[in-house]
């Protein structure tokens, strides 16, 4: 699990909960802790240079003027440096007290930037850090560095948006479960977490089946005569709607059903829901109704890229509104069925140009659906035939027709 943990401190609430966040999980893990705090001591020289036309007129003498940048510089980095051994020397007694290892840095320049250097350049696996920070105000959702960082930065990320202790001690782990490797690897953090932390263990998976109907009902009215019959309107409207009625719910339950195995190996009772929706509000709304500790979920999804370095979008609207801790995972893990497919099954000519003609947006989902039935059923071979028993199975309606 977690042996090295990055938090950024700035005296802030929510940076204080950081702090102790880290010491409970890095006493859970034996990580070693390493805090960070950046003061901008060349802004205020940039900024004071600004300003030296608004000094009295006696303070404008040339020498004067020089005395005075010279004052300047030496008190603002002198005293930001003392301000920021004060910020980790809260960090260092914690850490001390817990017979945790513990590291500080301080460093000089733009705050998101320093952070994203120093973390790209460290071997730490954690980093947890405030939702918010000094300069919250009323409206604030995520702060600007906290928000540049988790963008550009790839190791697990912990936003923490809850800073009152008492509650925090309640609420179970949430994670967000889609069938893509982040969120496997999502699942298998949240199973360490509840096996060290003693909580209770969530996940809940989101299809919409919403959106192609929402899409063919715009579509309808924007075809001509020709158009429609090329597109063959009716035919494609059809197929989406037996994907969606029969299809998702079937294939989003088993991402579950596979977590739910996951967690039983490892000694976790696993509670599971389905909902169905647009994704990041049922989630939104499911977090609002159970009020969790944690929220875990991958960078991207099951429709991204696996090589995207940006969040997706589901992660990025949950990360600013979900009113609980928000942990984000780059890394991926594959279920053992899913690599056994993989490595075994091959697949016939004929069964391959047929999942050519399957659209690009469920291809993904639907050669997940039909590796893990092969080899439930001891296929080692994907032939039209198990297609079809597949498709039996997830289009019910549709075989039926044939």
């Amino acid at each position: 699990m977690y042996k090295h943990i990055y938090v950024p401190v700035d005296n802030s609430d929510y940076s204080n909960r950081a702090i102790d966040l880290a010491v409970e999980l890095g006493r859970a893990f034996g990580a070693t802790l390493t805090g960070c705090h950046v003061y901008a001591a060349r802004l205020h020289d940039y900024r004071f240079k600004q300003m030296e036309y608004t000094l009295p007129e006696e303070y404008k003498d040339e020498q004067e003027l020089e005395r005075q940048r010279k004052i300047h510089d030496s008190l603002i980095a002198m005293g930001l440096q003392l301000i920021s051994d004060s910020y980790l020397d809260v960090m260092a007694r914690k850490a001390e007290a817990a017979g945790l290892g513990f590291e500080r840095k301080m460093m000089d320049g733009k705050h998101y930037k320093a952070l994203i250097e120093d973390a790209r350049a460290s071997d730490y696996d954690l980093v947890i850090m405030g939702a918010l920070g000094m300069g919250a105000v009323k409206d604030s959702h995520l702060g600007s560095v906290t928000e540049r960082f988790v963008r550009r930065v790839s190791t697990d990320t912990l936003v923490v948006r809850n800073h009152d202790p008492l509650r925090d001690q309640q609420g179970a782990i949430v994670v967000g479960l889609d069938g893509s490797p982040q969120s496997f690897n999502g699942l298998k953090l949240g199973i360490a977490l509840a096996k060290a932390l003693g909580r209770p263990l969530q996940a809940v998976a989101v299809y919409d089946p919403y959106l192609h109907y929402a899409m063919f009902n715009g579509i309808v009215g924007v075809l001509n005569e020709k158009a429609s019959k090329i597109f063959r309107f009716k035919e494609q409207e059809q197929l989406h709607e037996e994907i969606i009625d029969t299809g998702l719910a079937k294939i989003y339950q088993s991402h579950l059903e596979i977590g739910r195995k996951l967690a039983a190996e490892d000694g976790v009772d696993l509670s599971i829901t389905l909902l169905d929706g647009k994704c990041f509000e049922k989630i939104l709304t499911f977090v609002r109704k159970e009020q969790p500790w944690l929220l875990i979920l991958g960078r991207v999804g099951v429709h991204s890229d696996e090589r995207e370095v940006d969040l997706g979008s589901n992660t990025e609207n949950l990360l600013r509104l979900a009113p609980c801790n928000v942990l984000l995972t780059g890394g991926k893990f594959y279920p053992p069925l899913d690599v056994k497919a993989e490595e075994i099954i091959s697949w016939t000519e004929e069964a391959e140009a047929r999942m050519e003609r399957v659209p690009l947006q469920v291809k993904g989902v639907a050669r997940t659906a039909l590796l893990r039935y092969a080899i439930e059923q001891g296929h080692t071979v994907i032939t039209n035939k198990v297609i079809d028993e597949a498709m039996a199975i997830f289009m019910p309606t549709r075989m039926a027709e044939k």
